[in-house]
């Protein structure tokens, strides 16, 4: 097999130019789960949240506050909450049962969810003022105006002033805030051409305006070049181009910035992944088996009402698979701070879910979604990704 990498025999990533430690976000409860054209029960959601906590991911997304008709696999967001943090197992981990000394010291899981819109917003601070809800919460961009149209239903300018806002009252309630960036790097609307810059733009407006790290998101596999992710990652982490902001925090501080790779292709994905650590990125975001996507737009074999689907291959558009992310990590020596064995045991709750699934699907003629991680199917990454580094 021919090389991707053209540089003769040195490595493109080598152990010795690599971080002491990252870390990893796991969120298939929210991202993975609502690509299931089926609804996951509340107590099998609360069963993976506490799993991936077990294993070790200190922050984990757990739910989204859109619209419940519209997107109908969170309707039970409120119990999921309330079924996690007061978890026999693992609720005296989360950061809303710790005690200051300990969230001074960082010893805390951190629970997310998606808040888009305004509504969102005030139906996540509800929650926090009746002792429930999440500790971080997140709201999202697109350099495409038309993707963020279709994704937030505003015009821009009117969703960075209501964005603003919202940062400005989650922080009154003690919440975290991401704020988001989407189609860095392409667009499910073909017309879209993709500016770095822009997105650079954009990621500085939202520290600007206060939010506590960006997640910088190709939501539909756009990117398959491992290249054009270290270059960008390099714009981002790069002091002259990202500056100090006026509240003194340093822009390209790579604590404040998490990639986040959809990818039709695993081995591209994973590709991206070495690209980012290449450039100094230090937080990833991944799902079990490598599921997710846009919401699913059938439950059971029937249409949701009023959804629109705007993304083609709808179950091959998942994130980067935490199985095959924690590999590769162990591979370059990094440390991530979780068990393989309990990850082994938690991605095998995955298998069986998607097999009822599957069958489910094939019940009501419906298409299948498969599992896509490298160590789940073969239990070795990919050539085309370990030749890649030393």
């Amino acid at each position: 097999m021919s090389s991707i990498y053209q540089g003769g025999n040195k490595p493109y990533l080598s152990k010795t130019d690599v971080p002491h430690r990252v870390e990893l976000a796991d969120i298939t409860v929210r991202d993975g789960f609502q690509s299931l054209e089926t609804i996951v029960s509340t107590q099998d959601k609360v069963r993976f949240l506490e799993g991936l906590i077990l294993a070790g991911f200190k922050r984990v997304e757990v739910s989204n506050y859109a619209h419940p008709k519209m997107v109908p696999f969170f309707n039970d967001i409120d119990d999921v909450f309330k079924g996690i943090l007061n978890s026999g197992k693992v609720g005296h981990l989360l950061k809303q049962n710790r005690s200051p000394e300990d969230i001074e010291k960082g010893d805390f899981v951190e629970l997310t969810a998606i808040t888009i819109t305004r509504k969102a917003v005030d139906r996540a601070l509800d929650a926090r003022s009746k002792g429930y809800g999440p500790d971080r919460i997140l709201q999202m961009v697109s350099t495409d105006p038309e993707h963020h149209m279709r994704n937030s239903g505003s015009e821009l300018e009117e969703y960075w002033k209501m964005s603003e806002e919202c940062i400005r009252d989650a922080h009154s309630a003690g919440l975290v805030v991401n704020g988001t960036v989407s189609t860095i790097w392409g667009s499910p609307f073909k017309n879209f051409v993709p500016s770095l810059e822009k997105a650079i733009e954009f990621v500085k407006r939202y520290l600007s305006i206060g939010a506590d790290d960006i997640e910088h998101a190709d939501h539909d596999g756009s990117l398959t070049n491992y290249e054009d992710s270290h270059k960008y990652y390099s714009m981002v982490l790069n002091q002259e181009i990202m500056g100090v902001g006026p509240d003194g925090r340093n822009y390209a501080d790579p604590k404040l910035h998490v990639a986040h790779f959809h990818t039709k292709s695993m081995a591209h994905g994973l590709r991206n992944v070495i690209g980012a650590l290449k450039a100094g990125i230090i937080r990833f975001e991944s799902t079990l088996s490598g599921i997710g996507g846009e919401p699913a737009n059938k439950v059971d074999g029937e249409m949701i009402p009023g959804r629109v689907e705007y993304y083609s291959d709808h179950f091959n558009h998942g994130l980067v698979a935490s199985e095959d992310v924690v590999a590769l990590m162990n591979l370059l020596g990094i440390e991530t701070g979780i068990d393989v064995a309990k990850l082994g045991e938690v991605s095998a709750g995955i298998s069986g879910l998607l097999e009822k699934f599957n069958k489910n699907q094939r019940r009501v003629g419906q298409p299948e979604m498969r599992t896509r991680s490298f160590m789940v199917n073969d239990g070795t990454l990919a050539d085309n990704v370990t030749e890649l580094i030393d």
